[in-house]
């Protein structure tokens, strides 16, 4: 029997992450797939990060992950979300080519020493006597592993809803993992089913461009990966923008009893902020119109996404509400939209490290956890494939904590409060965003990467070198001065109060910005763009960033006290009986995840921080 110290099954977003963090870390590592061909395919929209998910991206890049620089080789435009506001909303997107994208990450696989690539079909795992989980059995034989990471994203027991036809498959031409399926539920695993959609795939040489508006990438690119892994390409392609109105949303009316949903086919529960278009329709009757983002998927390709109708309707009424939409009056659908309904685990089962509490051995990351999206999958990967190595390795966990990353805030939020639909990751579920910000990603998280050894040496010395070019500019900014009068001599309106003052605390004033600042201190020019960012913005929200500090080491001090992995709640002074079955559903391992957990109580959680301090 062939054996390994990590196995990975499933080659999405989730199992690419997870394997290539295992093998970094020296585990022997092997990525099991139905088919090669699937590593790197975008199945939903051709687009990576945006807000709250291009952060996770610069999150996974700090760690070394593969999914920012794969996106930055294979872009066709990129665009900074949220420019206009503050440091700590914005986020990186880029467009992307499919082929280009599968072909990098592919690469990127087979280029990872220490990872193997099996094509095989898992149909279940190995378990030892004592319950722990040892490796899969597949259709060329058992292959034992010490750790094992399962990423079945849409395909666990999956059904695709076209109309009201159904046919077992987690996406168009993917096999669904029946097999499997049954396994996962015969470890009495809680579950439920989620679902999600697609829009029709549209040939953009029948789309009339002449009456959409065009939608350019930036022309000074952020790019999803701070390392800047960018190769020469042709000129960024434009996406476009139309809108559903009236007419169409009739026809949707019309026909809204074939929608598998509402004709009671489906009983999975969608996603609240991706509605398909009958979701829209009938839920915002009042709404004329729903905005239609056209995304070219390639520079070779003439396929386009129209990112807004993702529908199950049947395909001879796609094409008939298609048709009533400006500009769309003559597009051809070449694939039809659909539907996948597919099994979830409930991730309070699993443990901040993403490992089963109840089942040793065995990890679950990604759409499994009732997460969707490329990039929340990505980010499960790598903590998921990182506790795996530590595991098989017999090393203590890596815990990312909502303090400190979006990743923790997002893993926090699934093992305490669960998934009720399927959840997205968004600025505003970090209270402590104005510290996790993409261009600080690194300083966070790549020291913590180099420590644990998932982190290279490319990376690390580019982090070192980063890292002492910030030093050094904020050495500068701190030794440099100037008086009220000669910061107003470069044209600056400021306060002539006669008090000298640093560049630093210059820069804390609303009308001082970096470029202000060269006018007063010309050596400042010298400062590379983004290290200069980085260092304005720390400057200008110095005091609110003082009072998260404040705030965080709170949060640690108190929200950090740890509660055992086998605790009995139940024999814990002072806790109600509801409140002992919310706490033994959510099983908290600090006081802090007892805190988010909805319905606990004040006064359950001082009989908690009582507990937990006599334990200490």
């Amino acid at each position: 029997m062939r054996s390994f110290d990590v196995l990975v099954v499933g080659g999405g977003h989730a199992g690419c992450e997870a394997a290539a963090a295992a093998a970094r870390m020296g585990a022997n590592t092997a990525l099991v797939t139905l088919r090669l061909g699937d590593i790197g395919v975008l199945s939903c929209n051709p687009a990576i990060g945006g807000l709250g998910k291009g952060h996770l991206v610069r999150e996974i890049d700090a760690l070394d992950g593969l999914i920012g620089r794969v996106g930055d080789v294979a872009a066709i435009q990129h665009r900074l979300l949220n420019r206009s506001k503050g440091p700590a909303v914005q986020g990186p997107r880029a467009q992307l080519d499919r082929k280009l994208y599968a072909a990098a990450m592919r690469r990127a696989i087979a280029d990872q020493q220490g990872l193997e690539v099996i094509e095989a079909s898992v149909d279940s795992f190995i378990i030892k006597p004592d319950g722990r989980v040892a490796g899969v059995n597949t259709l060329l034989g058992p292959i034992a592993a010490t750790s094992v990471v399962l990423t079945t994203g849409t395909f666990l027991g999956a059904t695709l809803h076209h109309g009201l036809s159904t046919m077992p498959g987690g996406r168009f031409g993917g096999a669904a993992s029946n097999r499997l399926s049954a396994t996962v539920l015969g470890l009495g695993l809680p579950m439920t089913r989620f679902k999600t959609g697609t829009p029709p795939r549209l040939d953009g040489r029948t789309i009339d461009w002449s009456r959409m508006e065009m939608q350019y990438g930036d022309a000074s690119p952020v790019y999803l990966s701070d390392a800047g892994f960018v190769a020469e390409r042709r000129a960024p392609l434009p996406c476009a923008v139309t809108r559903s109105n009236p007419a169409a949303h009739e026809i949707i009316r019309q026909n809204i009893a074939l929608v598998p949903m509402y004709a009671g086919k489906i009983d999975g529960i969608g996603p609240r902020y991706c509605p398909s278009i009958e979701d829209k329709v009938m839920r915002f009757g009042d709404r004329d119109g729903h905005q239609i983002y056209l995304e070219p998927e390639g520079f070779d390709d003439p396929l386009v996404y129209p990112n807004g109708i993702s529908t199950s309707l049947p395909a001879n009424v796609q094409a008939e509400f298609i048709a009533a939409i400006y500009g769309l009056e003559r597009a051809k659908i070449v694939r039809p939209g659909y539907a996948v309904e597919y099994g979830v685990v409930d991730p309070r089962v699993l443990a901040p490290t993403l490992a089963l509490r109840d089942r040793p051995g065995l990890f679950l990351a990604g759409q499994i956890n009732g997460t969707t999206g490329y990039e929340e999958a990505a980010g499960q990967g790598i903590v998921a494939g990182i506790n795996a190595a530590r595991a098989a390795a017999q090393l203590s966990p890596m815990i990312f904590d909502r303090a400190s990353s979006y990743l923790g805030v997002m893993i926090d939020d699934l093992v305490t409060q669960g998934v009720s639909e399927p959840y997205r990751m968004f600025t505003s579920r970090a209270e402590y965003r104005l510290s996790l910000r993409i261009d600080n990603a690194g300083e966070r998280l790549t020291p913590v990467g180099i420590a644990i050894g998932v982190v290279g040496a490319a990376r690390r010395d580019r982090f070192v070198a980063r890292n002492e070019a910030i030093e050094a500019a904020r050495r500068l900014v701190s030794k440099l001065g100037a008086t009220p009068n000669r910061v107003a001599c470069a044209g600056i309106a400021v306060n002539l109060d006669g008090r000298s003052r640093t560049a630093a605390e210059w820069l804390t004033h609303t009308d001082v910005d970096w470029a202000a600042a060269t006018k007063v201190w010309p050596e400042l020019a010298d400062v590379p763009s983004a290290i200069a960012d980085t260092i304005a913005t720390d400057m200008k929200y110095a005091i609110y960033l003082d009072r998260q500090a404040t705030s965080i080491a709170k949060f640690r001090a108190d929200g950090g006290l740890s509660l055992p992995e086998d605790i009995d709640f139940a024999s814990i002074a002072g806790l109600s009986s509801e409140m002992v079955d919310r706490l033994t559903a959510a099983r908290p391992t600090t006081i802090g995840a007892a805190t988010r957990i909805p319905g606990v109580t004040p006064s359950a959680l001082t009989a908690l921080l009582s507990y937990s301090r006599r334990a200490a």
